[in-house]
C-alpha cells in the first residue's frame, strides 16, 4: 500500500519537467481507466436494457433513441466549463466532483417510474461520468511524453472499450438474478471505488498549473482561440457526423438492428454487442501499441483518417445493402464498421497536441462537445428516422435502412469537408 502512496508523488527530476515517472504514470492511468470503465458501462447499458425497458415503459423508437441520448446530452452541456475548470483546477478535484454526481444519478435511475424520470436521471448521469476521459487527457498532457500521450489515449479507448463489454453479456447474464434496477446500485459502488482510487494515487494540480493557467482576463482563458483554429474547424464535422454516429450505434443501435432486422433473440443480440465490444477492445489495444511507431514515421492522425475514413463508409454502406441477410448484416458487419472507423479516435489527442498546454482542457472538452453533440442528434435522429419512413408506409428492414442510409449520407458530406478544408500549422508542441 505504501508503494500505490508514493506513486503518487513526482519525482524530483520529474516534477521539474512536469512528467510523470514509468511507475507513477501506470499507476494513475489504472486508477483513471477504473472510472473511464463505468463511464462506458452506463454508456452502452441501453442498449442491452432496450427489450426490457422497452417492454416496462412502453417506448417508441424515438423514446429510446432520446433515452440513450440524454446520456449524450448532459454530457454535452457540462464540456465547455468542464475545460476551464479542468485547467484551472486540475483533473483530480473536477473528476472526483462530478463523479459524485454520477453516484446519485445511478441511484435516481434505479428508482425511475415513469420515462420522464429516466429521461432526467440519464441526462444526470451523463453529466456525472462527462470528465471520465477529459480529465485524464488532460493531465497525460502535461505528465506524459508525446508517445505516451498517444499510446495512453489509445488505452483508455480500450478500457471503454472493456467497460462496453461488460455492458452486454454479463448484464444480460444478471438480469434475471438481480432485475435491472439493482444494476445501477451496483454500478454506484463501482464508481465510488474509482473514487476511491483517483484521490489516493492522482496528483494534485500544484506549482505547474499554477503557474502555466492564464488569468481569466487573458484572452487564452476563453475558447475563442479554438473555435477560430482552422484545424479544429476541420475535424469537427467527422468528430460530429461520423465519430458520433459510430458510437450511438455502438451505444444503441447495433442491438435494435440485429433484432429487427437480422432477427436475432435479445440474447443473440447480446451476445453480438459482446463481440462486437471485444473487438473494439483488441482495436484500441492494436492502436496503442502501433501508434508511437507510427508517429515516428510519418503516419499523422491526418493522414490515417484520411486512408480509413473510405474503409468504414465502404463497410457501412455494405451494413445497409445486405439487410435482412444475417450473415453479413448482424453482429459481424457492425464490428467491421466500428473496427474502421476506430481511426476517428486519433483525431482526439491531436486536436490537444495542436493547442498550448494552458489550452489542453479546452481544446480537448471542445472536441468531446462536438462528438458528443453529435451523438446525441444522431442516435435520437436515428430513432426519429425510422419513425416517419415506417409512417411513410415502409416496412420495419426499410425503415432501418432508409435511417441508415441518411446517415450515410451525412457522413459522406463530412469526409468531403474534411478532405478539402486547409488547416493551421500544427505547433511543436515539444517547445510548449
Amino acid at each position: 500500500m505504501g508503494a500505490v502512496r508514493d506513486a503518487g508523488r513526482l519525482p524530483a527530476a520529474a516534477a521539474a519537467s512536469g512528467l510523470l515517472s514509468r511507475r507513477a504514470g501506470m499507476v494513475v492511468f489504472l486508477a483513471f481507466a477504473a472510472a473511464y470503465f463505468c463511464s462506458t458501462l452506463v454508456r452502452a447499458i441501453t442498449a442491452t436494457l432496450s427489450p426490457v425497458l422497452t417492454q416496462e415503459f412502453s417506448l417508441h423508437a424515438r423514446d429510446l433513441g432520446l433515452l440513450a441520448g440524454g446520456y449524450f446530452l448532459g454530457f454535452a452541456v457540462t464540456q465547455l466549463p468542464l475545460g476551464t475548470w479542468l485547467d484551472r483546477h486540475g483533473p483530480k478535484r473536477v473528476i472526483l466532483c462530478f463523479l459524485s454526481l454520477a453516484v446519485l444519478a445511478c441511484l435516481a435511475f434505479s428508482a425511475a417510474t415513469s420515462f420522464t424520470s429516466l429521461l432526467i436521471a440519464r441526462v444526470l448521469l451523463g453529466m456525472g461520468v462527462s470528465a471520465c476521459l477529459m480529465a485524464p487527457l488532460t493531465g497525460y498532457r502535461r505528465w506524459f511524453d508525446a508517445g505516451t500521450l498517444l499510446r495512453a489515449n489509445s488505452w483508455m479507448l480500450m478500457t471503454g472499450s472493456l467497460g462496453m463489454l461488460a455492458s452486454t453479456l454479463p448484464v444480460q447474464w444478471l438480469m434475471p438474478l438481480t432485475g435491472w434496477r439493482p444494476l445501477f446500485w451496483i454500478l454506484a459502488t463501482l464508481i465510488l471505488l474509482s473514487m476511491v482510487a483517483i484521490a489516493w494515487v492522482v496528483p494534485s494540480w500544484k506549482l505547474a498549473s499554477a503557474a502555466a493557467s492564464p488569468p481569466v482576463s487573458h484572452p487564452q482563458a476563453g475558447y475563442a482561440q479554438v473555435w477560430r483554429s482552422r484545424y479544429f474547424r476541420k475535424m469537427s464535422p467527422v468528430a460530429f457526423f461520423h465519430y458520433g454516429g459510430v458510437i450511438a450505434m455502438q451505444t444503441l443501435w447495433a442491438g435494435p438492428w440485429m433484432v429487427r432486422v437480422a432477427g436475432y433473440t435479445p440474447l443473440q443480440a447480446a451476445t453480438g454487442l459482446f463481440w462486437i465490444n471485444a473487438c473494439m477492445l483488441v482495436t484500441f489495444w492494436a492502436w496503442g501499441l502501433v501508434n508511437p511507431w507510427l508517429s515516428q514515421h510519418g503516419w499523422s492522425a491526418n493522414r490515417l483518417i484520411t486512408w480509413g475514413v473510405p474503409v468504414s463508409l465502404l463497410v457501412l454502406a455494405g451494413n445497409i445493402a445486405a439487410g435482412p441477410a444475417t450473415g453479413w448484416a448482424g453482429w459481424a458487419g457492425w464490428a467491421l464498421f466500428c473496427m474502421s472507423s476506430s481511426v476517428l479516435g486519433l483525431a482526439q489527442p491531436a486536436v490537444g497536441m495542436a493547442f498550448p498546454q494552458v489550452l489542453a482542457g479546452r481544446a480537448l472538452t471542445a472536441y468531446n462537445l462536438v462528438i458528443f453533440a453529435g451523438v446525441f442528434v444522431m442516435q435520437w435522429g436515428i430513432g426519429l428516422l425510422i419513425d416517419v419512413f415506417q409512417a411513410m408506409g415502409l416496412a420495419d428492414v426499410a425503415s432501418f435502412q432508409a435511417a441508415l442510409a441518411v446517415f450515410l449520407c451525412c457522413c459522406l458530406a463530412s469526409y468531403a469537408f474534411f478532405h478539402g478544408a486547409k488547416a493551421d500549422p500544427t505547433p511543436d508542441n515539444s517547445t510548449q
